[in-house]
Formats: C-alpha cells, sequence, structure tokens
C-alpha cells in the first residue's frame, strides 16, 4: 500500500513539474509551408520594443460557420502570443457585435461594417450578417481592419497597423513628377498600401528639390523627354546609396490604331550607359491577356474577348523578395531587357515570361485577328524586370518595361492585386530593412486538387472503396491464421 501511495505521490510531482515546464518553455510545431502560425522576426523586433501598450479590439460574431469560427480562434491564437512577446503591451479582448444590440453600434461607429455571408443550416440556405474586423488603438490614435477574410495574413495586417501607430519616424518615400508621370488619383492603391509603412510625396527634379531625405525615389510611366541635368541629379541620388524604381513604357502602343513608336523619354539611353540595353521590341508570351473586340451581327454589336500575345500573363516567380508570394502579374506592351556585362554593377532578373514567348522589333501593326502558332513563342523567356545593383555605391535600382502594370485610373479602376504587390514588395525591398516584405503576402498556399479525367477517377473511386476492405480481409486471414498455428501448437503440447 505505501509503494502505491509513493508512486501516486511521484505521478502527481511529474505532472506538476510538466505543466510548470510547459509553461516556462513554450514549444509549438508549425507544419504549414509559410508558417502562417509562427511569428516572423520582423513582427518579433517591432513588438518587443513597444514602450507603450497598445489595445486590440477584436468584434467578431458568434455561432458562425465553421471555417469562420476557426478564423476567430486563430485570431485568438496570434493576439496571445503578441501579448506574450510584447511582456504584456499588447492587451485584446472579442466582443461579439451579434449578442448585443450596443457593441453592434460600437463596431459600426469604430469603422467595422458588417459582411452578409452564407450559411446552411436545417438543410436550408440563409444570409447571416456578420462581423469580422478589429481596431488597434494607442491613446486616442487608432487603426481599424474592417475585414479579416479568411486565407489572408493576420500577422501582416496586424504588425503594420501597429507600426503604424506605434513608430512616428516613418522612411520617405518620393513619387517623381514633372514629366507626365502617372498622377496619384490613378495609383490610388498603391498608395494606398504604402503608407502604412512610408511617408509618401510627390517630388519635381528641379532646383529646389531636396533629395536627401529620401529613401527611395520612384518614377511610374513618364511620358515627356527627361532633362539630362534630372538623371544627374538620379546619379548623385544614388552615389549616396540610395535606391531607385523606374517604370516605363520603352515602346508606345497604340492598340486603337494599331501602331507603335518607341518612347522619347531619354530612359533607355541613360540606362545604356549602366549595361541595361531596353530592346526595340514588345514582348509576345503565349501565356496572356485578352482585348475585348466590337464585332457586329446584322444589326446587334457585342464585345468578344480575344487573346493578345502582347499582353503577357506571369504565373512564374523566382525566389526573390520582389516576388515572392505573387501569383498572377498581368503587364501589358513590355519591351525585352538585355544586359551586358559590367563591373561595376550586377544584374538579377526578377519578372519573366513563361518558357513559350518571343518579341517583335518595331514598328509593330497590330492585327487582333492574326493566327498564332507555335514558332511566333520559340525565343525562350524574355526578362522585362529586374535589379541593377551598384556594387561600389552599395545602390539598387528596380526597372520594369511596364509603366502601367500598376495604374487604375482617376475614376477609381481597381488594379489586379498581384500588380499593387509588386510595386510595394519592391519599394520594400529597396526602402524597408526591417523585414516586413515577407509579410506582405504572406497566407496560406493554395493547394487546388488535380482535375482527372474519367477513367483515372473511377479508378481512384473503387481503390478508395476496395482497398480497406482488401486490407480488413488480409487482417482476418493473418488472425486467422495464426490463431489455427497456436491451436496446432498447444495440441501438440499436450499430446507430449
Amino acid at each position: 500500500m505505501k509503494s502505491i501511495n509513493i508512486k501516486i505521490a511521484i505521478g502527481i510531482l511529474l505532472f506538476i513539474l510538466i505543466n510548470f515546464l510547459a509553461n516556462k518553455l513554450f514549444f509549438r510545431m508549425d507544419l504549414t509551408e509559410n508558417g502562417e502560425f509562427t511569428l516572423s522576426k520582423a513582427t518579433k523586433d517591432i513588438i518587443k520594443n513597444l514602450d507603450q501598450k497598445i489595445k486590440v479590439t477584436a468584434y467578431f460574431s458568434d455561432d458562425l460557420h465553421i471555417d469562420l469560427d476557426k478564423r476567430r480562434e486563430e485570431l485568438k491564437d496570434i493576439l496571445n502570443e503578441y501579448s506574450n512577446v510584447s511582456k504584456g503591451n499588447i492587451e485584446y479582448e472579442f466582443k461579439a457585435p451579434n449578442k448585443d444590440p450596443k457593441i453592434e453600434e460600437e463596431a459600426m461607429a469604430a469603422g467595422i461594417q458588417p459582411v452578409m455571408i452564407q450559411q446552411r443550416e436545417k438543410d436550408q440556405s440563409k444570409q447571416q450578417k456578420a462581423f469580422l474586423g478589429a481596431v488597434i488603438s494607442l491613446d486616442q490614435t487608432k487603426e481599424v481592419i474592417p475585414f479579416i477574410p479568411p486565407g489572408t495574413s493576420m500577422e501582416y495586417s496586424l504588425t503594420t497597423s501597429i507600426k503604424k501607430i506605434a513608430v512616428k519616424d516613418k522612411p520617405v518615400i518620393g513619387f517623381i513628377q514633372g514629366h507626365g508621370e502617372a498622377a496619384i488619383q490613378e495609383l490610388s492603391q498603391v498608395y494606398q498600401s504604402l503608407q502604412i509603412l512610408y511617408k509618401v510625396e510627390s517630388v519635381y527634379l528641379n532646383d529646389t528639390a531636396n533629395l536627401d531625405k529620401y529613401k527611395t525615389l520612384v518614377m511610374i510611366r513618364p511620358k515627356d523627354s527627361i532633362p539630362s541635368s534630372h538623371f544627374m541629379m538620379l546619379d548623385q541620388f544614388m552615389k549616396t546609396g540610395k535606391n531607385l524604381l523606374l517604370a516605363f513604357n520603352h515602346v508606345d502602343a497604340d492598340l486603337q490604331y494599331g501602331i507603335t513608336s518607341v518612347s522619347r523619354t531619354g530612359l533607355a539611353q541613360w540606362l545604356d550607359t549602366k549595361g541595361l540595353k531596353i530592346v526595340d521590341a514588345l514582348v509576345r508570351d503565349v501565356s496572356c491577356g485578352s482585348v475585348q473586340v466590337q464585332q457586329q451581327n446584322d444589326f446587334f454589336s457585342f464585345a468578344t474577348p480575344i487573346q493578345l500575345p502582347y499582353l503577357p500573363l506571369i504565373q512564374k516567380f523566382g525566389d526573390n523578395p520582389v516576388t515572392k508570394g505573387l501569383e498572377r502579374v498581368i503587364i501589358q506592351f513590355a519591351s525585352p531587357i538585355q544586359y551586358s556585362s559590367n563591373n561595376s554593377y550586377k544584374f538579377t532578373t526578377v519578372l519573366n515570361t513563361s518558357d513559350h514567348s518571343g518579341f517583335d522589333s518595331i514598328p509593330i501593326v497590330f492585327d487582333i485577328n492574326k493566327q498564332w502558332n507555335q514558332s511566333d513563342f520559340n525565343q525562350g523567356s524574355q526578362c522585362i524586370g529586374g535589379i541593377l545593383e551598384n556594387v561600389n555605391e552599395s545602390s539598387k535600382m528596380i526597372v520594369f518595361t511596364d509603366g502601367d502594370f500598376p495604374i487604375g485610373g482617376a475614376k477609381g479602376q481597381q488594379v489586379n492585386e498581384d500588380n499593387v504587390s509588386l510595386l510595394s514588395n519592391s519599394v520594400d525591398w529597396l526602402s524597408d530593412d526591417t523585414g516586413l516584405i515577407d509579410l506582405r503576402t504572406k497566407a496560406v498556399a493554395t493547394r487546388p486538387i488535380e482535375e482527372l479525367d474519367d477513367s483515372k477517377r473511377s479508378m481512384y473511386k473503387y481503390l478508395n472503396f476496395l482497398v480497406p476492405i482488401g486490407l480488413a480481409l488480409i487482417y482476418g486471414i493473418y488472425r486467422s491464421t495464426r490463431s489455427k498455428r497456436k491451436r496446432l501448437g498447444l495440441m501438440e503440447e499436450r499430446y507430449v
């Protein structure tokens, strides 16, 4: 009896010891490809250095579909980890607006609007109003995450919101104006994305310009000739170790009139002095977008989408921070980039067309109805974007030969999200040394089920049905045979 009591006491002590160590030595294994449930070094560096308390109020409705309810638990887990890493400087609470009208009014007043979601209940489909947002506040300053959809990176939204209200001295990014560049209204999505981490300003390259305060300069789709004095200012800017991003159209393409011409900005000549040759041509790719063409049928006219190889769809990306996490970038009328070795520079390609590509030298006359064949795409992958690094001055320049890819429009036309991320990632890589670039496109990796033909589908269906039965039969035969052998062995022993 005494020995049993000792064993019970030892067991209790071990249980207490294990629980104590579990609290002190917290360990969790993250098996997701993108480390979705592991805080990045950038996040830890930011929240460890907080000197004020930040409060996160999550407005999440209760009794939602299991996928959304799981999202709530994921947010709770990540906020708990934020609180632990920040040593209590981040506090959080969850409120359910669907349980109390006052909380619903509070959420809407804070800037979180409800969304309508489809749910099935008792074999019926119904719409339900749901709140899925959060408010991050510091004193009187607050940032609102109005909607946290499934499959997105909660860490990026939370960390950037915390940094936006907690960090006062942000790097300044200058968008060059004065040469017909894209207006702010045309880059609204890009500006909105960048203003989280940076102070964004317009800058003119004149005698009064003070470029010292800018971490990076950005030039998007210039149309007018750029004076040589302005190129000298850019050279001087990069000699100080600062960086530059260029997105421009080397070839002006007018699809309506079917003609092309080389732009006269002077950028191609300036880049040529650094070893980058912009070819007087347009790339074509078998993987491409389409244009709407009006067709007439008797008294009716209708728009028909027709694929145009001069609008390449970039869907394969190298292992580079600029393109990390991107899935599909839409490019239009881009020119090939060729690099000739220069001891002062290092060039890295970041944006390439598919292996089934080519290019047409100008002048080009567009023919929408042209029948393309395989021989038109046999020149291999073409570089249309890359990084040029000056090894002596530690400056970097990113060049894209499509100036329109991040542009929406003055009337609020939306840009493909990956196009915006490509430009934002580029600015991040040039300007931000915190590592938040890795979080911008961090999300759950999709794994679509491969489409199967009928024969394979039938094969897998029968395998799924027959294999468990076969395994059960094999195990039953094995057990029966083993029992029979035992009986025979026992009979032989008795006989002896």
